[in-house]
């Protein structure tokens, strides 16, 4: 027999305490009402409507299982359920699950008191450093205080109302703590505007003291009516349209940069017309992987310090650079030191005002889609043409850099297959609608040089944040997000090894996902940055201690098994052969399934020569180590700028 819910009609009343005379209340406690409010709650973008929080992650201790924990149960399915293994991991599920909404939706994650709690921490920082929503509920200590000091308290000397969710402010774009049921009337719009509002967006914490979760108060009934919250799209300024276009009338070598809000705007079509128009060359950052789905010229691949050759040859001449939605981090700018021309300006194209003016740009504050299709206009009014000559030294560096890459494709003998064939073979195996995610290491910077990111094969890279952790949960979050295609989570066994349990969540809740892991015996791409900057390796690999020194030989480690232990189906390759075939074994599954790839850990893809800020020691007793530093210095006073 279905169990009553206190969700139904049955629970109102009229003119409750509190109430306007005659007006309705649903009588409920503070952690049910906010299962009841979610469960309600739209997102409307270009006339599309879709639930805005569908499910709820979550780990339950004594600080929620009997607040947030009964709301769950109570609402029978209506606001799903998720069981997390790790609380960062939901986090970053729900990060991926709203990148691959294209920010219109996201999850709920909630965590018990302490370690419980700020656990997220990281996750909410990653969320809201690339401008991704996520609700996050976490627990703290009692209101009433009647308890004494509580079982996982921090005891601040000075302020007697800070708990370790005060960290939350730091990382999250809008914080609240709840310290009376009725707050919720005020907090829980705040969060829905906040995670909606494409210039704001990013983590947002609710903190929920564990008696408040079981407080009851007489709730309005039209707080849980039905509310759909429109994402708009900001047109830009028609003055910073022209100036952009009489820029790029007067440019000899222009450049286009196109970052995340390209994907987050659905501009990528006005993008590929607008470029095309004008025959502008184009690079994409991380987060804008994929901004081109066609192989054509003009796509330059990467940019920036995991870039191409190609993409850092043009940009660092050119001109006038246009930036599509992107934070113009260090990764993209070379530390500032990519754009070389004396007189370059840069052009950005951003719905956050603080990024559109990054490194002295002419700043249109704007929806990317709206701002592109304006500027297009406006090229073709100011005369902007195509340049045969420049178009033809595009191709002529992209193709080299083509070269380049087959050359370091090449096998070695003797050697384990490289990483950067274990992607090729990905590459020729990977349909339309599949996706590749990836977030830390050598691997997503492999990717963002050579993955084939067109015609529908996804590529979700998390860059903003660079978080060890993220690949199997992201995965998770894109399945839940994407049911068609496959979805691969590219990772190293250094972080496969940091956190396997997410493969729990996917074999429990039948998710079909693949892990390729690239087993190169360490944190390769550390000890590649610690030899260019140090000139000798320490600590990075994943080696047996030999005279005191963790210099002995690789340690042996069977992942399959531990894979396996967690419900994959597993398998193992050394060959790029080996690997095409248990990609085509693993496509027939209907679960999880993991890939362990043996590769050579120190033979890596052709740089970029982007220059990147990474000081070395200013002292030192070894002549090697200080003449690093003294090219360092050389390259800080010749190549870094400052715009203004």
């Amino acid at each position: 027999m279905k169990r009553q819910s206190s969700f139904t009609d049955t629970s109102e009343t009229k003119g409750s305490k509190g109430m306007q005379h005659g007006a309705r209340s649903v009588r409920l406690t503070v952690a049910q009402a906010i299962v009841k409010y979610l469960q309600v709650q739209h997102s409307e973008w270009d006339g599309q409507t879709r639930r805005l929080v569908p499910a709820m992650f979550g780990i339950f201790g004594h600080g929620n299982v009997v607040g947030l924990g009964q709301a769950l149960d109570q609402a029978d399915g209506r606001l799903r359920f998720l069981q997390g293994r790790n609380e960062q991991s939901m986090v970053h599920s729900a990060a991926a699950f709203a990148k691959a909404s294209r920010r219109r939706a996201t999850l709920a994650c909630t965590a018990s008191i302490g370690p419980g709690s700020t656990n997220m921490i990281t996750g909410a920082a990653g969320a809201t450093i690339n401008r991704l929503p996520v609700l996050l509920f976490p627990s703290d200590y009692f209101v009433t205080r009647r308890q004494g000091s509580v079982l996982q308290q921090l005891e601040h000397r000075t302020s007697a109302d800070v708990s370790v969710n005060d960290c939350f402010r730091v990382v999250c774009q809008f914080f609240d703590r709840i310290s009376r049921p009725e707050q919720l009337l005020t907090a829980l719009p705040e969060a829905m505007r906040v995670l909606t509002n494409p210039e704001e967006t990013g983590a947002v914490a609710i903190s929920l003291p564990q008696d408040v979760q079981a407080h009851a108060s007489d709730y309005p009934a039209r707080f849980f009516e039905p509310r759909t919250w429109s994402i708009g799209r900001r047109r830009p300024d028609e003055r910073s349209i022209s100036d952009a276009a009489t820029l790029l009338a007067k440019a000899s070598r222009p450049i286009v940069i196109a970052g995340g809000g390209v994907l987050y705007s659905d501009a990528e079509d006005a993008l590929a017309s607008f470029t095309s128009q004008f025959s502008l060359p184009v690079a994409e950052t991380f987060a804008g992987k994929g901004s081109i789905q066609s192989d054509s010229w003009q796509l330059l691949g990467a940019v920036g310090l995991e870039g191409t050759a190609a993409a850092k040859q043009i940009a660092e001449t050119a001109d006038v650079v246009v930036a599509v939605g992107t934070r113009l981090t260090d990764f993209t700018t070379g530390s500032q030191s990519l754009f070389q021309h004396p007189e370059v300006r840069v052009i950005s194209i951003n719905v956050c005002d603080r990024d559109a003016h990054k490194l002295g740009a002419l700043a249109i504050v704007a929806d990317a889609r709206e701002a592109l299709n304006a500027l297009a206009e406006a090229c073709q009014a100011k005369g902007l043409k195509p340049q045969p000559d420049y178009q033809a030294e595009v191709i002529r560096i992209r193709n080299q850099w083509f070269a380049e890459l087959d050359g370091a494709l090449e096998d070695n003998s003797g050697e384990a297959m490289s990483q950067g064939q274990v992607i090729r073979t990905l590459n020729e195996h990977v349909q339309a609608g599949d996706t590749v995610v990836s977030a830390a290491g050598t691997s997503v910077g492999d990717l963002c040089k050579m993955w084939e990111a067109t015609n529908r094969r996804g590529c979700h890279l998390e860059f903003g944040y660079s978080c060890m952790g993220y690949e199997i949960p992201g995965a998770i979050g894109v399945r839940m997000a994407q049911p068609a295609g496959e979805v691969y989570a590219f990772l190293g066994d250094g972080t496969f090894l940091l956190n396997p349990g997410d493969i729990a969540v996917a074999f429990q809740e039948g998710l079909k996902v693949t892990a390729i892991i690239s087993e190169n015996h360490g944190f390769q791409s550390i000890r590649r940055l610690q030899m260019s900057r140090v000139g000798r390796p320490f600590g990075n690999e994943f080696r047996s201690r030999i005279n005191d020194r963790l210099e002995g030989p690789y340690l042996k480690f069977d992942l399959t098994k531990v894979a396996e232990g967690l419900g994959a189906v597993t398998f193992s390759a050394k060959t790029p052969e080996e690997f095409r075939e248990a990609l085509k074994r693993a496509r027939l599954e209907t679960g999880p399934c993991v890939i362990v790839c043996e590769t050579e850990p120190h033979r890596y893809l052709p740089g970029a020569g982007v220059w990147w800020d990474v000081a070395p020691p200013e002292v030192s007793d070894s002549s090697e180590l200080r003449e690093i530093r003294a090219q360092y210095e050389r390259d800080q006073a010749t190549l870094q700028k400052y715009y203004s």
